[in-house]
């Protein structure tokens, strides 16, 4: 019996390790890149100091200024301070465009959840059917084909119009755009279960219905699965890219509302928070691929 290898010489632990250290570098190259740079050039004006402030801008870190000039994105230390102050208080609310980061993830999450299950109870049952026959194959692939890479940006004047809700409009979009793989993948994994195994179901005088859900549905779990996975990225994309039109609340919003407010470090904040939300999600289905997968 061979000997286990110690942890940390794992392949875990070396990955762990290599992206700490690539983290490191980011860091790193982020604080060399935002260090205070002497002043060079002729010093500004009493007009020009005034319009900079006016502009909301910081005279003594311009060039020329008399002092030393920066490049004007955010300090380690800024954003530092800037993630403290979200996650200390993550669900203040101050009024309409004056919430905390968790109140703003809760909405886009809670459009993403509703838009996404109305794909998946269309989707899959729609997916069943295409797999199992041919003829519905042929008649609704054309459908799908012309509609599937219609951006979302595209459908949202559209449903603007016809739906005339900014928060409904949103959760179509999510709905229309993440529907497609979820189908696509479905049909496929129904279309490619192992003839032996619905002969036998066929030869034993199984139900129809009781083979597609004790014969097909598991073996076309882990390629539904995949498709459902890569839906939920879409979702998560586009319920951003759907915000910073409609406004209200959530996430892509308050993206916009930042980037309006000049707040820079709020911008970076929020874009690092859609990350780690959407990398969270991808990881919870990703554990329910490996849950349903078959080894043999």
């Amino acid at each position: 019996m061979a000997a286990s290898k110690p942890w940390w010489q794992g392949e875990g632990f070396r990955a762990a390790l290599l992206s700490l250290i690539l983290l490191g570098v980011i860091l790193g190259v982020w604080h060399l890149a935002t260090l205070p740079k002497a002043a060079s050039g002729p010093a500004l004006t009493p007009e020009q100091i005034e319009y900079m402030k006016l502009m909301g801008k910081d005279p003594a870190t311009a060039n020329g200024g008399g002092g030393n000039s920066s490049s004007g994105f955010p300090t380690l230390a800024q954003m530092g301070a800037v993630a403290w102050e979200h996650v200390r208080n993550p669900f203040y609310d101050n009024g309409p465009n004056d919430k905390g980061i968790g109140i703003q993830l809760a909405y886009s999450l809670g459009r993403v959840g509703l838009g996404y299950l109305i794909a998946m109870l269309i989707a899959i049952p729609l997916g069943f059917a295409i797999g199992m026959s041919p003829l519905v194959y042929r008649a609704l692939d054309p459908f799908i084909q012309v509609l599937k890479p219609i951006s979302p940006l595209a459908w949202m004047p559209l449903a603007l119009y016809t739906i005339k809700d900014s928060a409904a409009s949103g959760i179509f979009v999510i709905f229309i755009c993440s529907i497609w793989p979820m189908l696509i993948n479905t049909a496929f994994g129904v279309a490619s279960v192992r003839r032996d195994w619905l002969n036998v179901a066929r030869t034993l005088e199984v139900s129809k219905w009781r083979t597609a859900v004790e014969v097909i549905l598991p073996a076309a779990a882990p390629t539904i699965l995949t498709g459902m996975r890569i839906s939920m990225g879409i979702a998560w994309l586009v319920i951003v890219a759907a915000e910073m039109l409609v406004g209200g609340t959530g996430i892509g919003y308050f993206v916009w509302n930042e980037w309006n407010n000049l707040s820079l470090p709020n911008v970076i904040f929020a874009i690092l928070m859609i990350g780690l939300v959407g990398m969270a999600l991808d990881a919870a289905f990703g554990r329910l691929q490996k849950a349903v997968t078959y080894v043999d």
